[in-house]
């Protein structure tokens, strides 16, 4: 299973001994054909490779231009500028 839509609800914390209350999560666990794992394409070199280059031109936009068409600005609990 390559992305589960509740996952972080379930991952990166032990839960050994906890009931499972997801059901949807619980059938594609008990398949037979079902590999769950946590998300983690964001860690392959060239997915960090994209990060690192893109963090690094929306650093220089900002401070040659200051503006960056990635900013977000984060305002009473809501975007109000960028995109998403």
């Amino acid at each position: 299973l390559d992305v589960y839509e509740e996952e972080t609800d379930y991952f990166f914390e032990d839960f050994s001994g906890h009931i499972l209350n997801d059901d949807i999560l619980a059938r594609l666990i008990s398949m037979p054909n079902v590999i769950v794992t946590s998300h983690q394409a964001f860690l392959t070199e060239e997915a960090l490779n994209n990060i690192a280059e893109t963090t690094v031109l929306n650093m220089k936009q900002l401070h040659d231009d200051g503006k960056c068409p990635n900013e977000l600005i984060w305002k009473n609990g809501e975007i109000i500028h960028g995109t998403k």
